[in-house]
């Protein structure tokens, strides 16, 4: 935890805190567009399966 702590203090860890931020950024997003697309996306994929299996 101090190695963290001291990356955070220095100017050269200070990028990394960056892109850990950004990360967490961009995983809330696409956790949130997941949730409101999910069963859109769900249905496409049973939708394409159904006729799939129809074609047999």
């Amino acid at each position: 935890m101090k190695k963290l702590i001291d990356l955070s203090l220095k100017e050269n860890g200070q990028g990394l805190t960056e892109y850990g931020l950004v990360l967490g950024l961009v995983s809330i997003a696409v956790i949130g567009l997941f949730n409101i697309l999910g069963d859109a996306i769900t249905a496409m994929f049973e939708n394409a399966l159904a006729i799939l299996l129809s074609r047999e």
